[in-house]
């Protein structure tokens, strides 16, 4: 009878030690922004795809909503939010592109996928989205091309007002950093962002966000309600 105890004894408690470990994806989405939550600020090159055209450009991150986006290809192009006012300047078109985005907009603001990289991004994935991992929560090859290894998470929109179907987050196990954002609208476009050389809180100032634009540039206010050429 004691052997019996023993041993049923010593399986419970295989078993409840192995229910402790297992992560559960929402768990691990939470691991995630948590990390985020200790970067005050980022630098990274960002690569996007939608459809195809394809950006690359240098990236810089400031708590909580400062963004730019310094692009290399289109040459010149550049991007910067600073939480209340969103500005292109896209040189081809000579053209400087302001829209001013109030806090309730803020969530779904013109930026995209790039402020999900953040921890105010994160919150609203969790608020927004059902996470689930889309093999299991092993790390897997980021593609058939790449052999490097990250988790990967499904996010599945919850609330009809967000503005991404679907949503794939690729991150590495280790840093706990997101690799990539592929996003699917609601027409099934997909747009993706990778993240390179992420170097965390490396300083970055506040004045990295003023921007002047060129004098002989023509400029386009809140450009998302009004058509030009």
């Amino acid at each position: 009878m004691k052997k019996r105890f023993l041993i049923a004894s010593l399986l419970a408690g295989v078993v409840f030690s192995g229910f402790s470990q297992i992560v559960t994806a929402d768990r691990f989405l939470e691991s995630v922004s948590e990390r985020y939550a200790t970067i005050r600020d980022y630098e990274a090159q960002v690569f996007i795809r939608s459809d195809n055209t394809d950006m690359v450009g240098n990236l810089s991150f400031l708590q909580p909503y400062f963004l730019r986006i310094d692009f290399t290809n289109p040459a010149d192009q550049a991007l910067i939010f600073n939480g209340e006012l969103l500005t292109i300047h896209i040189p081809r078109l000579r053209a400087v592109l302001n829209q001013s985005v109030t806090p309730i907009r803020r969530a779904n603001s013109p930026v995209g996928g790039a402020s999900l990289a953040s921890a105010q991004g994160l919150q609203l994935l969790r608020r927004g989205y059902v996470a689930t991992f889309v093999t299991g929560p092993d790390p897997v090859p980021l593609d058939a091309g790449n052999p490097e290894r990250v988790i990967q998470l499904r996010l599945t929109r919850r609330l009809a007002s967000e503005n991404f179907r679907e949503i794939i987050l690729s991150v590495n196990p280790e840093t706990l950093l997101i690799r990539r954002i592929e996003a699917s609208t609601l027409t099934n476009a997909v747009v993706r962002f990778d993240f390179t050389d992420i170097r965390v809180n490396v300083g970055i100032p506040e004045q990295r966000f003023a921007y002047t634009p060129p004098p002989t540039a023509n400029m386009y206010n809140n450009f998302l309600f009004r058509e030009f050429h």
